[in-house]
């Protein structure tokens, strides 16, 4: 069960008919699983990345990779292992001098053979069959009907209360109406030897004191990351990442490039503030980069794309000081935004979501530059809790070459499509080599931990009441939909299937 009643709500969608690809422009050649997320808890999305879902504004989608005709296979990097290749250090001191000189390179950078995940937007469908707004699901916590059709063995082992009542569905309308002491802490359930966790308001408090000091920084630090070199007990030990990002500039710089982090899901005035600007420079990207025509980057797409989230606003006491969710990094360049950086800070990880930035500066390699900084903003963020300690660069794309270059951002790992394991991305080059889809996994005794052992357990919402798939079915005789919720829950895994809601109308 969800910790501290909070619960995750999807609709599922199958995924039987072929869209548009984005990397290799077949038609119908792209296949993938969705569903609509509602709202989802950190920890759950992580889990689902894990198992190979990503997500699009509120559609979270897993290709279907055996059938699919380019194959996406989600990628990691060990944050704190990475070290910087040469085309690394070149590019940040190719931003670096041009901060304190001012010197612009002609022509395209790197960005032109790097795309994004453009494919995001070709994923399938858009809207959910059904609204629940986050009045609604108020309601349904105020209106939870009891279950009577639980037994009493059933119910202690589903964890259900012992009144018989299903548990309701939490709404979280915004950071300032919630205290951390309902706030979920990411993992499995709660736990009663954890300290107790601090008020909002304390929170609140010592991130405005950070970031009243973050504004009276040095030219040039970003005000996410603290970048002060590494002591370096050995003179020829290699120069890190943060050597290269906290090369402080002159008084007399030419430009000033400040980072600044922004909640966009519940939106903080910040980002509010910014909003239009930052959208006026994603329609020029889209136009530029992918060619979109002008009417196509809208606003309304824009914030369904990359400004939607299912994920609220949570807080744990051994968590980032800013909280898990869904953030824009806004690159800003004399009092400018030149790119955005959109990424989700989850339980284990950053994971990037997509990169847009102004084509004027696309000589400055602005994608590759963003993973760097994201790349040591994980970095920073582990320090303050030790287990996020990955950053997800979305699928890595074998068979599109433009793709292959996330593989560059090494040590880092791919999840295998059926065990569900990290493999060093080293292993499994020589299978993509021989085939465009690959089991990375060479136990062939091995297969899914969490493979769906029991369609029974899994919970559904039904008319503002939640409970387990086998007391829904005895409800609605005759229901026909059992192959389908197998097939949601197979996908993603027995331990979400008994977390998430599956919405059943």
């Amino acid at each position: 069960m969800a910790a501290n009643n909070t619960y995750s709500i999807v609709e599922y969608f199958g995924g039987d008919d072929g869209y548009r690809c984005g990397y290799c422009k077949n038609e119908r050649g792209n296949f993938s699983h969705g569903m609509w997320s509602h709202t989802m808890t950190v920890q759950d999305y992580q889990d689902l990345i894990d198992r190979g879902w990503r997500r699009s504004g509120k559609y979270v989608y897993k290709p279907i990779m055996k059938k699919t005709c380019c194959p996406q296979y989600t990628i990691r990097c060990h944050a704190a292992k990475f070290q910087p290749s040469k085309s690394h250090k070149k590019i940040l001191k190719k931003m670096n001098k041009f901060i304190s000189k001012g010197e612009l390179q002609k022509g395209p950078g790197d960005e032109h053979v790097e795309p994004m995940d453009s494919v995001c937007e070709d994923v399938g469908p858009r809207a959910p069959r059904m609204e629940i707004t986050k009045s609604a699901i108020t309601d349904i916590e105020k209106e939870v009907v009891e279950c009577p059709a639980i037994p009493e063995g059933e119910r202690k082992d589903l964890d259900v209360t012992p009144t018989g009542s299903e548990v309701p569905v939490k709404d979280s309308d915004s950071v300032a109406d919630r205290t951390t002491a309902t706030a979920p802490k990411p993992g499995k359930g709660s736990d009663p030897n954890r300290p107790l966790c601090r008020k909002a308001k304390d929170l609140r408090k010592e991130r405005r004191i950070q970031k009243e000091q973050l504004k009276h920084g040095s030219v040039g630090v970003s005000s996410t990351l603290t970048t002060s070199p590494p002591n370096h007990t050995l003179t020829n030990q290699p120069k890190a990442l943060e050597d290269f990002l906290s090369e402080i500039c002159p008084d007399s710089s030419s430009h000033c490039l400040e980072v600044r982090l922004v909640r966009s899901n519940p939106p903080c005035p910040q980002f509010k503030a910014s909003f239009d600007a930052s959208y006026q420079v994603y329609k020029l990207y889209q136009m530029a980069i992918h060619k979109d025509p002008p009417d196509k980057p809208s606003e309304s797409q824009f914030r369904r794309f990359l400004c939607d989230s299912p994920l609220e606003a949570e807080y744990s006491t051994d968590g980032p000081e800013m909280g898990y969710g869904s953030f824009h990094q806004q690159y800003w360049l004399d009092g400018q935004i030149v790119a955005v950086g959109v990424i989700d800070i989850l339980p284990t990880c950053v994971s990037s979501v997509y990169l847009y930035y102004h084509p004027d500066f696309a000589s400055l390699s602005l994608g590759s530059y963003s993973a760097l900084r994201e790349i040591a903003f994980t970095r920073q963020l582990q320090k303050q809790s030790p287990k996020l300690s990955h950053y997800y660069l979305g699928f890595y794309i074998y068979s599109c070459p433009k793709m292959r270059y996330k593989g560059q951002y090494r040590p880092s790992d791919l999840l295998c499509p059926e065990t569900y394991v990290w493999v060093p991305i080293e292993q499994c080059l020589p299978h993509l080599e021989n085939s465009r889809y690959a089991r990375f996994n060479q136990n062939l005794d091995e297969g899914d931990a969490q493979v769906l052992k029991d369609v029974g357990r899994v919970l559904v919402l039904h008319r503002r009441t939640v409970m387990p798939y086998t007391v829904y079915s005895r409800k609605r005789k005759g229901s026909t939909d059992e192959t389908e919720v197998q097939e949601y829950a197979n996908l993603v895994g027995q331990n979400c299937a008994e977390r998430i809601l599956l919405y059943r109308a």
